[in-house]
């Protein structure tokens, strides 16, 4: 019988290397909840995502984004809809995250590399003209109750599915 492997603690372990820059951009709707904000960008720094662009009156706690608040550009938008538009211009797939008619699971979507994830507000979702303006939706498989996952946990595991598609950058 072979031993079982032993464990030691690595605090602070150094970020994998990315290859190349992420062409990932993420688009936040007008969010509630500061923390929300907050998560999203500590979770866009750890996935090595350079840009978030947030609406409404953004403002981020800097002891809860941690080196995101510093690493992840955040720009604040007065509308979504004319920024959404913007990208697109410039080569952008947008991808929409909600639960929609015609959305796909996360888990069979191949995302584009260049890509912007769009997000939407906590209790409204994406507003129809946000989701007029969309290429593509994915949703996340849900097994239980509620509904749906918190904003800044949804964001996290399509960050994560992201990252795992394009590992290197």
């Amino acid at each position: 019988m072979s031993e079982s492997p032993k464990f030691e603690h690595v605090r602070y372990k150094p970020p994998s290397t990315l290859t190349q820059q992420r062409q990932l951009i993420v688009a936040c709707s007008p969010l509630r909840s500061n923390v929300n904000l907050s998560t999203i960008l500590r979770t866009a720094g750890c996935c090595g995502v350079t840009e978030v662009i947030a609406t409404g009156t953004a403002k981020v706690n800097p002891k809860i984004a941690r080196d995101g608040a510093e690493n992840v550009k955040l720009t604040v938008k007065r509308s979504l809809v004319p920024a959404l538009k913007k990208l697109k211009t410039e080569g952008y797939t947008l991808v929409g995250l909600e639960q929609t008619t015609n959305s796909c699971s996360l888990r069979e979507y191949s995302f584009p590399r260049k890509c912007v994830l769009v997000i939407g507000s906590e209790r409204e979702g994406l507003s129809q003209e946000c989701l007029d303006l969309l290429d593509a939706v994915v949703e996340i498989p849900i097994w239980g109750l509620p509904f749906s996952y918190n904003v800044a946990t949804a964001t996290s595991i399509c960050l994560m599915e992201y990252c795992s598609q394009y590992p290197e950058g």
